[in-house]
C-alpha cells in the first residue's frame, strides 16, 4: 500500500493511493452524520425488540409490545362492524321488498352491495356490471328470470344450475344438433329464422322452412312469438340483447350444443344481509323492475316503513 501523506492545502491525510497524479483525501465524516447513523442502529435494535421482526421457522418473534398487524386489522374491522350495526340489524329484520319504503336504508344497502359486488361479482360481470359473452349485463332491462328486487335476491341466493341444490334456477335447452334431434340443414334454417324474428336479416326461404321447426321444438320455452318465458329462464329471441352473441355462427352453435352457464349460489357463501345488499345494488343499476302488485301489497302489510330512524 502506498504511504499516506498529509495534503498540504487542506491538512487532511490522503487514503494512500493515486491515479495519474490524482489522490483521494481521507476526509472524516461529519459528527452529526455519524451520530445520526449510530442512532439509527440503536433505533433498529430497539424496534426489533419491541415489534415482530426476526423470522423463525414457522413464525416470527412477537416483540415485547405484543403488537401485530392482524390484531390491528381485527380491531378496525370490529370498530366498523359496531358502527354499521344499526344498519345491519335493520336490514336483517326486514324483507328486501320493504327496502323501497325506507330510502335511507335502501341507499345504505345499495352502497354496501356496491362494495360486495366489487369483491364477489366483478370477476364475471365486470367492474361496471356490463357483463361479457356468457355473463349477463346487469344494467339493461333484459332479465332471464325477472328483474324485481325480490327475484334478484332469489337468484343471488340460490344461483343458477347448481346441481346439488334443489332450489337453484334451472333451465335446460336441448343440444339439438349434438344430440341428433335436428339435422345440420335444419339447424341452419332455425338460425335464419331466429335472425329474422330478431330483425337481423330479412325473411328468406330458409327462415320460412324453419317456421314449423320453431313451433315444434322451440315454442314450448320461447313462446310462439319467440318472446321467451321468465318462469323457465328462456330468453327473448326478438330483441337485440344476446348473452352468447346474435351472429349466425353464435346462434348456430347455441342451437347445436346448447348453453348451460352456471352462477354460484351466494346464499351458501354470504350472510343474508350481504345478499340483500347485493340485490339492492343490482336492482339500482338501471334495469331493476318494480315489484309485482302482490309482492308490493304483502310488503306494505308487513310494515315497509319500519326503522325510519336508521341513518346510512
Amino acid at each position: 500500500m502506498a504511504e499516506k501523506r498529509i495534503d498540504q492545502p487542506t491538512g487532511t491525510e490522503t487514503v494512500g493511493h493515486e491515479w495519474d497524479g490524482i489522490e483521494e483525501l481521507d476526509t472524516p465524516m461529519p459528527r452529526w452524520w455519524l451520530w445520526t447513523f449510530y442512532l439509527t442502529i440503536v433505533w433498529g435494535i430497539a424496534y426489533t425488540i419491541a415489534f415482530p421482526a426476526w423470522p423463525m421457522i414457522s413464525s416470527a418473534t412477537s416483540g415485547v409490545l405484543g403488537w401485530s398487524s392482524r390484531a390491528e386489522l381485527t380491531r378496525e374491522l370490529d370498530a366498523q362492524s359496531t358502527r354499521r350495526a344499526p344498519i345491519t340489524q335493520a336490514l336483517a329484520t326486514m324483507s328486501v321488498e320493504q327496502l323501497a319504503a325506507n330510502p335511507q336504508l335502501m341507499q345504505a344497502a345499495v352502497e354496501g352491495g356496491r362494495a360486495a359486488f366489487k369483491v364477489h361479482c366483478v370477476q364475471c360481470h365486470g367492474s361496471g356490471a356490463a357483463g361479457s359473452k356468457g355473463y349477463p349485463n346487469l344494467n339493461d332491462d333484459e332479465w332471464l328470470w325477472g328483474g324485481d328486487i325480490r327475484t334478484i335476491e332469489y337468484t343471488i341466493t340460490h344461483g343458477i344450475r347448481n346441481p346439488d341444490h334443489d332450489q337453484t334456477r334451472i333451465s335446460q335447452m336441448p343440444a339439438f344438433g349434438r344430440d341428433g334431434i335436428l339435422k345440420p340443414e335444419e339447424v341452419a334454417d332455425l338460425t335464419a329464422y331466429v335472425r329474422t324474428i330478431s330483425g337481423q336479416q330479412k325473411p328468406n326461404a330458409a327462415a320460412a322452412r324453419a317456421t314449423k321447426l320453431f313451433a315444434d321444438n322451440c315454442t314450448v320455452c320461447h313462446g310462439p312469438a319467440g318472446k321467451g318465458d321468465r318462469k323457465l329462464g328462456a330468453p327473448d329471441l326478438t330483441d337485440a340483447i344476446w348473452l352468447y352473441g346474435g351472429d349466425a355462427d353464435s346462434i348456430a352453435t347455441t342451437i347445436t350444443n346448447s348453453r348451460n352457464g352456471v352462477m354460484p349460489r351466494w346464499g351458501e357463501k354470504l350472510d343474508p344481509v350481504t345478499v340483500k345488499m347485493l340485490a339492492a345494488y343490482v336492482h339500482s343499476l338501471g334495469g331493476g323492475e318494480a315489484l309485482p302488485a302482490a309482492q308490493t301489497a304483502q310488503a306494505e302489510r308487513k310494515g315497509g316503513a319500519t326503522r325510519p330512524d336508521v341513518q346510512p
